[in-house]
């Protein structure tokens, strides 16, 4: 393949791949770790007082995605064909992820120690300066295992975000604006709940790309991986300050609203797929009825619909499709999504502001109501400037941000010039979304 400037380096050889040390493990672990230990503290106060309905929702907030997420490490790891005591009894415990990161450091520890044959090769294309290289690494048992891993703890960590954290920080911040009073350990579980669902939107994003350039080298730069904290903590913080702000007001209007919110983006992917007319992908399970997969599939457009209820998903949901995800970079989507819940964001904090209550006396609530929404609007060119000029594969893009906004600003299309790169002859390991 030609680059802009020359030919293309030749592929290089097949190197052995070394296994790198799984800081993601680690840190998702130590996330779910924390923030039950910190919900755990803050239910003991909550039973002081004698706080049964907080305590009970607090509860809840913990153990449903604990559960859910132990049924994630055991369907990754396929441990259920497995004579494997210790780990499931660690899973009923609800201490999965604690066995699951001994495991991938102590693998990490031994690999490299002995020689050891190589599963297979695979084959990655990484852009480099306008190039197109093709990349050859023999993967070992050990990186393998390593790579199950770290597949597994992704899934898990966007599973205790949106269906956690998300909900969790919601109800405390509900909390703690009634009671006009934030004790230590409830900070603690709202701050371990916030990092907890940037990170899991960060994932969202890497796993979006993974999925979209599947036959690419991925990596991001530093600069990139600073853009998207700051998008996701200003999209995320913002949106749960305004929905929490309007259920202190309207507390029988803030069910309904959320139940639109799920319902809509749930039965999107559902209706597109009845439409198209095709058949259920068959690749979820092999042992799986088709039940089965409904019900896994019913299960992760739940939790596609959460990441949307509170941030934007960084994927399409086609159910048709093998992947179970739609490759194309559809900007309208995306613009739809962002100024629709703009929209929504502001006719929310506007009816709170023109319905609160005394609450709220001591607060200067013209400049909460402009900061709610400039944050938000930060969010977005953080967004932006991550597409334009920081994501990794931008060069792949036919259009980027400037050809969209420059399209619909001036009525005209200007197509960008591509560039202009060959499939792989032999595609790499896939990645799946689920």
């Amino acid at each position: 393949m030609d680059g802009p400037s020359g030919g293309c380096p030749p592929p290089a050889t097949a190197a052995p791949s070394r296994a790198k040390l799984p800081l993601g493990i680690v840190f998702s672990t130590a996330l779910f770790c924390g923030e039950g230990a910190a919900a755990a503290v803050l239910c003991l106060s909550y039973g002081h007082s004698d706080d049964r309905f907080w305590l009970a929702l607090t509860i809840f907030f913990v153990l449903c995605p604990s559960v859910l997420v132990q049924l994630t490490l055991i369907f990754v790891h396929r441990d259920l064909s497995r004579d494997r005591p210790l780990v499931l009894l660690m899973h009923l415990l609800q201490l999965g992820p604690i066995i699951r990161c001994i495991e991938a450091l102590v693998v990490y520890c031994w690999s490299g120690k002995e020689e050891e044959p190589y599963v297979t090769i695979t084959r990655k294309r990484r852009l480099r300066k306008g190039y197109e290289v093709e990349m050859e690494q023999e993967v070992g048992h050990s990186v393998r295992r390593l790579a199950t891993h770290r597949n597994a703890f992704k899934r898990m960590a966007v599973i205790q975000a949106f269906l956690g954290s998300t909900p969790q920080l919601t109800l405390q911040l509900y909390i703690s604006i009634l009671e006009k009073y934030v004790p230590a350990a409830r900070a603690v579980l709202m701050g371990i709940c916030l990092v907890s669902v940037t990170y899991g939107a960060l994932v969202c994003n890497i796993l979006a790309i993974q999925v979209k350039y599947d036959d690419y080298k991925v990596q991001l730069r530093p600069l990139a991986f600073l853009c998207i904290v700051l998008w996701r903590s200003l999209e995320i913080s913002t949106r749960v300050a305004v929905l929490v702000l309007f259920s202190t007001v309207f507390k029988h209007w803030i069910i309904p609203i959320a139940l639109a919110n799920l319902l809509v983006v749930f039965f999107l992917p559902w209706v597109q797929f009845w439409r198209s007319g095709t058949r259920l992908p068959d690749n979820i399970e092999k042992n799986f009825s088709r039940v089965g997969t409904v019900v896994v599939l019913c299960a992760f457009t739940l939790l596609y619909a959460s990441i949307n209820m509170f941030c934007w998903s960084a994927v399409q949901l086609k159910l048709a499709d093998r992947d179970l995800i739609d490759k194309s970079q559809n900007w309208g989507r995306l613009a739809v999504y962002y100024v629709a819940r703009l929209a929504e964001n502001t006719a929310l904090v506007i009816l709170w502001y023109f319905f609160k209550t005394d609450v709220y006396e001591n607060i200067c609530t013209p400049l909460l109501v402009v900061q709610l929404l400039l944050g938000y609007c930060l969010g977005i060119y953080f967004m932006l400037l991550f597409f334009q000029y920081l994501h990794p594969c931008r060069q792949l893009f036919r259009h980027n941000v400037a050809d969209f906004l420059h399209c619909v600003c001036c009525h005209r299309h200007t197509p960008g010039t591509p560039l202009r790169l060959q499939a792989p002859y032999e595609p790499g390991v896939r990645h799946s979304i689920v």
